[in-house]
């Protein structure tokens, strides 16, 4: 997992090692298994899908290659019925989570990956993560757990200076407002319904 994920180009953005690879002769492998079979810990067996990639390079992710390899390696393992096998690897007080897919594909795939602050004493206190990295956290968190419902009560707390990515918008919040401010569209925000509904216009 990287430090600072400040975007493309900040310190703990990915390199050109992105693209993972897709390895030669997992369809047997793939075809042998089960839903209910644990998944491999091999990380260079695994792809990514497009999704994955995009998170790769978008500001306030904190998904990194390594920080999902570390995760497939090491990382604790569980079965979830909405995304299936889930690996997750906590660092600093922060966990991340790679959920994975390799029986419904011809090689073993990353789904999706996301980060949560598991323990906020340990975040705090660790040198890997600032403020705006936790808070940033914190807050993503509770737009996916309550998308659908308006949540000013958990954004006026928040101070995210740093623009972080949320479906084509890269949102900021003002200390004791309680929304969302797109930088490039000026759109205002209460959900994460709301910017589902609507494309930033810049």
């Amino acid at each position: 997992m990287a430090s600072r994920d400040h975007g493309p180009d900040g310190r703990g953005a990915p390199g050109p090692e992105t693209q993972h690879r897709p390895v030669e002769g997992a369809v047997p492998e793939a075809a042998r298994r089960r839903p209910e079979d644990p998944p491999i810990r091999n990380p260079d067996q695994y792809s990514l899908t497009d999704h994955v990639r995009k998170r790769l390079v978008q500001g306030g992710r904190y998904v990194t290659v390594e920080g999902v390899d570390d995760a497939i390696r090491e990382g604790q393992l569980r079965w979830n019925t909405s995304d299936g096998w889930r690996f997750a690897r906590v660092v600093d007080g922060v966990r991340l989570v790679v959920a994975v897919c390799d029986t419904e594909t011809a090689s073993p795939v990353v789904v999706t990956a996301w980060t949560e602050v598991a323990d906020i004493g340990a975040a705090e206190a660790a040198e890997r993560w600032d403020r705006t990295d936790i808070e940033t956290i914190r807050l993503r968190s509770t737009l996916s757990e309550r998308a659908d419902e308006h949540v000013p009560e958990h954004i006026r707390p928040r101070d995210v200076p740093r623009p972080f990515y949320v479906r084509g918008h890269r949102l900021v919040t003002d200390p004791g407002v309680g929304h969302l401010r797109c930088v490039d569209c000026s759109g205002r925000f209460r959900s994460k319904g709301e910017l589902d509904r609507r494309r930033c216009s810049r």
